[in-house]
């Protein structure tokens, strides 16, 4: 009998795909700049769909999505024109703008530089740290970080097209949505949308009153119940600076639902009223509904290293890695401290963890190369400063000069140490510590002029350190201008009044005065 052979079954073959699930597919890919032009396309086809306008709405947002909760960069109005003063005197160690120079043990300023607004210098550059080139109109003027998130949209398997209004439709030339055409009040009854429509509001358009406005009235649609609406309110106050009308928000939130961002958001607040003792009070209160959280032990940990409280700040950056093994503000924090407490062969294994665990940049094997030349491990110390320079950026490269000059100087290379110096000053002119080291060169070189020239400069763009203004005090001793040495070594002991060689001049200075 002869064999029968089956036709191999044929599969029926299409491409069409639901637009609209092509769209959250990209969505949740975070491919936001496909599904914009995906929902572009169905929007014009059918522009009122609240579905597809919805999804656009969220990225767009994303695209432009800030965590407002990890800080924020103050701007130059924000530093220059606040007048939300609480004491004009405040107690020391309850001030985070006036906060005393190791006012809690830990490493001497002599040892740990600070930063232009007088702290110890962090471990990581974040939004108010003035962690960069302090004093330059670039620093102040510069945008916040941006981070985005990858929350996914809450969609059924049944789609339901819903007509909107005629401030929905798109245009090609124009906004997305036209915020003058648009009835608040409408939208606000809407939950399904209004959410969406505010964050779009909010971060996208960066309309702070209009976004206030939805979300006083949707607060008032649901009898004051929803917490997250008054989150939202109060982030708007927030940035309006009406702080005491954001402050009752956020308690009026934690009251109905405790979320971990409104008790960051809550303690943003009492620090832009500079009252860090109020923010440690909300932080810890956090801690206890929600046991470990490394968000809040990290804030804690930025308020008593802005405090100048290094001990409690090291404390709690571990209770950050006891919680998360891999948080590199904590790792790359408690290997400062232990640099400047004289410990680099501790630090260096900090930093070595950074290096495994993929961060790959100049500024790590700065520190790094530090740390080995001052744990004696001199055959590491180039090859690292060597691959710094290599990955170096127009911002880091004036600090890995700097660098390589100190290590020159440690070798007794004077020359190369001046010309470390200078090239520290030609990749920045506003590199304080470079013009002061300079002018110490200059001054053992008996070039008093120039040395002179060079301390003033410092003292100018670094106005926070001490160093520049004893270094000129002792310069004009020397050359007997008395009065401008006294003048100016009083400035040094306001920076730093535990500096032994300041208060020696000073004293010398005072008892000559005395016998004339």
């Amino acid at each position: 009998m002869a064999t029968k052979v089956n036709k191999t079954f044929q599969p029926c073959r299409t491409n069409i795909m639901d637009p609209l699930f092509l769209a959250l597919s990209n969505f949740r890919r975070r491919n936001f700049e496909k599904c914009v032009e995906i929902c572009t396309e169905l929007l014009n086809k059918n522009p009122l769909d609240q579905a597809v306008w919805s999804l656009k709405t969220r990225a767009l947002t994303e695209q432009v999505w800030v965590d407002e909760c990890d800080g924020e960069e103050e701007g130059l109005a924000d530093v220059l024109m606040d007048d939300n003063t609480i004491a004009s005197v405040a107690r020391p160690g309850t001030s985070l703008r006036s906060a005393p120079p190791s006012s809690a043990g830990g490493p001497s300023q002599t040892f740990r530089p600070s930063t232009q607004s007088g702290r110890p210098l962090s471990g990581v550059v974040r939004p108010g740290s003035q962690g960069g080139r302090p004093g330059t109109m670039d620093q102040a003027l510069r945008t916040p970080r941006t981070s985005q998130t990858a929350r996914p949209v809450s969609a059924t398997s049944g789609r339901h097209v819903r007509l909107g209004t005629a401030s929905m439709l798109s245009t090609g030339d124009g906004s997305f949505i036209n915020l003058a055409r648009l009835n608040v009040a409408k939208y606000a009854n809407q939950q399904n949308i209004a959410k969406a429509l505010f964050e779009y509001i909010y971060f996208h358009e960066n309309d702070v009153r209009h976004a206030l406005d939805l979300a006083a009235q949707a607060t008032q649609a649901l009898n004051f119940k929803d917490w997250w609406w008054k989150v939202q309110l109060g982030r708007c106050y927030y940035r309006l600076g009406l702080f005491r009308d954001a402050e009752k928000q956020f308690k009026s939130a934690l009251k109905q639902q405790d979320n971990i961002n409104t008790f960051l958001l809550l303690g943003r607040v009492y620090i832009r009223l500079d009252q860090p003792m109020a923010s440690l009070d909300v932080y810890k209160d956090g801690l206890d509904k929600f046991p470990g959280e490394v968000t809040l032990l990290t804030a804690i940990s930025r308020i008593y290293e802005g405090l100048n409280d290094l001990p409690k700040a090291v404390k709690f950056y571990k209770d950050v890695l006891q919680c998360d093994a891999t948080h590199v503000e904590a790792i790359a924090c408690i290997g400062t401290n232990h640099f400047y407490s004289d410990q680099p062969e501790v630090a260096l294994r900090f930093y070595r963890r950074l290096l495994q665990m993929g961060i790959y940049n100049c500024e790590i094997f700065n520190n790094l190369g530090l740390c080995c030349f001052y744990a004696q491990q001199y055959d590491m110390t180039l090859t690292c400063f060597e691959r710094a320079l290599s990955l170096a950026t127009d911002q880091g490269i004036a600090d890995v000069w700097y660098n390589l000059g100190h290590i020159a100087l440690g070798i007794g290379d004077i020359n190369l140490a001046y010309q470390c110096f200078r090239l520290a000053l030609v990749s920045d002119n506003d590199h304080g510590e470079s013009y002061n080291n300079l002018g110490v060169l200059e001054y053992r070189r008996g070039n008093l002029e120039t040395a002179r020239a060079f301390f003033m400069t410092s003292a100018s763009l670094s106005p926070h350190m001490y160093q520049p203004h004893y270094n000129h005090a002792k310069l004009a001793h020397k050359v007997g201008d008395l009065q401008t040495s006294f003048i100016i070594v009083q400035k040094a002991l306001n920076l730093f009044p535990a500096h032994v060689d300041s208060q020696e001049l000073l004293k010398t200075l005072e008892t000559h005065f005395q016998t004339l």
